[in-house]
């Protein structure tokens, strides 16, 4: 199948270039890392060539909302993909299935999980080397640890304010997504206290069955 001779040209290619480490995390400890753009930039036109089509596909996706240290909102989302690699010539594909996760304080923590499980998904279909670790986060967040002792407030009013943040900033499908899975009297009580702009916001954005 014409598939895997095109998945095997693009690795010879790789094998001789890589991808180089260039970029640096510019907060938390400083390590270089491989971003989105450098993979697109590396492997496009070696798609193009080979006659190579990288068709995502989105299986599932969950959002968590967290706090910072600091007290600020972060979501925490994670999604699991396919990916159809197709040889133009033939039709011939090969399926790889992988994941993703990114947090963000706004509303690019989908986005961001979705070019990590790209990314990843490349760097093991076509063995793609670097030197050092393989590590790709361009941002390190300083997470509140999850105890017991009532460090994060988990009362429906909290709550609450934390999810209209949260749809403000433009996850609405998160924060329904989040309150979908919760049990009901739980629900009443958060979102009688959700005001009605949000709620109609949230109600657009519940997950169907």
């Amino acid at each position: 199948m014409e598939v895997y001779k095109a998945i095997n040209a693009v690795q010879s290619a790789l094998a001789k270039t890589g991808i180089s480490k260039d970029r640096t995390n510019t907060q938390g400890s400083g390590y270089k890392f491989r971003g989105i753009d450098d993979v697109y930039n590396a492997i496009a036109p070696l798609l193009a060539e080979q006659g190579l089509c990288i068709l995502p596909r989105m299986l599932a996706r969950s959002c968590e909302d967290r706090l910072t240290k600091a007290g600020g909102n972060l979501f925490y989302v994670t999604v699991e993909a396919e990916f159809d690699v197709v040889s133009a010539k033939d039709g011939s594909k090969h399926t790889i299935r992988t994941f993703g996760e990114a947090m963000d304080s706004g509303d690019k923590a989908t986005n961001k999980a979705m070019s990590a499980a790209y990314k990843y998904a490349a760097f093991q279909m076509f063995a793609i080397p670097t030197e050092g670790d393989n590590d790709a986060d361009s941002q390190t967040h300083d997470v509140a640890a999850r105890a017991s002792s009532g460090a994060i407030d988990d009362s429906p009013k909290a709550v609450a304010r934390r999810l209209c943040t949260g749809v403000s900033a433009g996850d609405a499908a998160g924060a329904a997504i989040y309150l979908a899975g919760m049990p009901r009297a739980r629900l009443d009580a958060i979102w009688a206290l959700i005001d009605g702009p949000t709620q109609d916001k949230l109600t657009a954005a519940w997950p169907k069955d």
